[in-house]
């Protein structure tokens, strides 16, 4: 997983609520377990019509938030049924920080084991982020993990809280493997002493 530290880009927004992770990505786009190419199922039904033919209505298909990297959304972002597919087909996208005001709580640890960084805000600062991001003109925001702080245009600064155990995974770079890797030397301690005490247990390993 690649290290997050800071990400200054175009902010996209979506005022809608109880967006779920069916309209994040629908079950069709389930099949495959690769990450990559998942992006042309993201928000799917919100961008194509009956034919499956994409509109461009939406507003990750307009300019300037096709190359947009952070999203502020509304109140229950990811409710719904618990797929990974979520976050990795807005990541395959290129969004790396979702702003919102609440987060559905598998949605939100899935995000963060993938390497995205995901904040909650009080609905008032969620409003105003919406209102720079909805500006095509001056879309674009700073977050800052190390510093914990949003930075808008006008001179806008907004504190963030969050576990610190998500921060640190997230600065260093470290999914549910990584934090075990860090481990190796005990588990192999462990395996070392288990194997001497109890050897029928790796009798079949090669």
């Amino acid at each position: 997983m690649e290290k997050f530290n800071k990400v200054s880009g175009v902010a996209a927004p979506l005022p809608m609520v109880n967006v779920d992770t069916d309209k994040i990505i629908p079950k069709q786009f389930l099949k495959t377990i690769e990450r990559t190419g998942l992006s042309k199922g993201l928000f799917y039904e919100l961008r194509t019509d009956e034919s499956g033919k994409p509109t461009g209505e939406f507003v990750l298909d307009k300019e300037p938030y096709s190359k947009a990297e952070i999203l502020i959304a509304g109140d229950n972002f990811g409710c719904g049924s618990s797929r990974e597919h979520a976050p990795w087909a807005l990541q395959d996208f290129g969004i790396k920080v979702v702003i919102a005001p609440t987060f559905a709580d598998i949605f939100y640890n899935n995000s963060f084991k993938n390497g995205m960084l995901l904040i909650k805000l009080p609905q008032e600062q969620i409003d105003t982020l919406m209102a720079v991001a909805k500006d095509p003109e001056n879309p674009e925001i700073t977050v800052d993990l190390e510093k914990q702080e949003i930075h808008a245009p006008n001179g806008i600064v907004y504190p963030f809280e969050i576990d610190q155990f998500l921060k640190h995974c997230l600065l260093e770079g470290l999914d549910d493997i990584g934090l075990t890797m860090q481990r190796d030397g005990k588990i192999g301690d462990f395996e070392g002493g288990q194997r001497g005490q109890q050897p029928w247990l790796y009798r079949d390993a090669s």
